[in-house]
């Protein structure tokens, strides 16, 4: 069944959180959490709506790429060491 429960220990269970907390704070609670339930689902649903009217902002990119070459870098640092090497 379910990772070794039997319908009947589920039961049992079940029986015993009815005596502890009575059915009127069960279906209170189960009514609290219906309720928190379908009102997520309409701030999702609200918001898709919102979302779907709205135009989505654009981002230009008018300035150029401010990137730094490493490579070229290191060339030129090896470039200068081959120069000095030559003019000593």
């Amino acid at each position: 069944m379910l990772g070794g429960i039997s319908i009947w220990q589920l039961l049992i269970v079940l029986g015993i959180i009815i005596l502890v907390f009575g059915t009127k704070k069960l279906r209170n609670v189960g009514s609290d959490l219906g309720g928190a339930v379908k009102g997520f689902k309409q701030a999702v649903n609200e918001e898709d709506k919102e979302g779907k009217d709205k135009p989505q902002a654009k981002v230009a990119h008018e300035e150029e790429p401010n990137t730094y070459d490493v490579r070229a870098e290191e060339k030129k640092a090896a470039d200068g060491v081959e120069e000095r090497e030559e003019r000593k």
